[in-house]
């Protein structure tokens, strides 16, 4: 029983990853964490005989996946951000 969880579970969480062509990368950030995050639980899930830490494990890895991916999105647009205005600084030294 316990080999057929830990089989079905591992094949819905690859299919759900190969659907992940046409996501935003939020989406796509969010859905491997919750991937990642069932495969971690269902693991302990076996290990301990309860299986609702497949459940934990997808919602952690789920809002771990969305925070990171915000986070990545932040710092891009920091850099982008201090690039630009490094741009517009060396632009105004030039026609000094």
């Amino acid at each position: 029983m316990k080999r057929n969880l830990i089989v079905g579970s591992t094949l819905v969480c690859a299919i759900a990853l190969a659907a992940c062509a046409d996501m935003s990368a939020s989406q796509q950030s969010t859905l491997s964490g919750a991937g990642i995050g069932t495969a971690a639980g269902v693991v302990v899930g076996a290990v301990t005989g309860e299986w609702a830490w497949a459940a934990a494990g997808a919602a952690i890895g789920a809002g771990t996946g969305y925070i990171v991916n915000e986070q990545q999105q932040r710092q891009k647009a920091a850099q982008q951000a201090a690039f630009e205005e490094g741009v517009k600084a060396g632009k105004q030294q030039a026609q000094k």
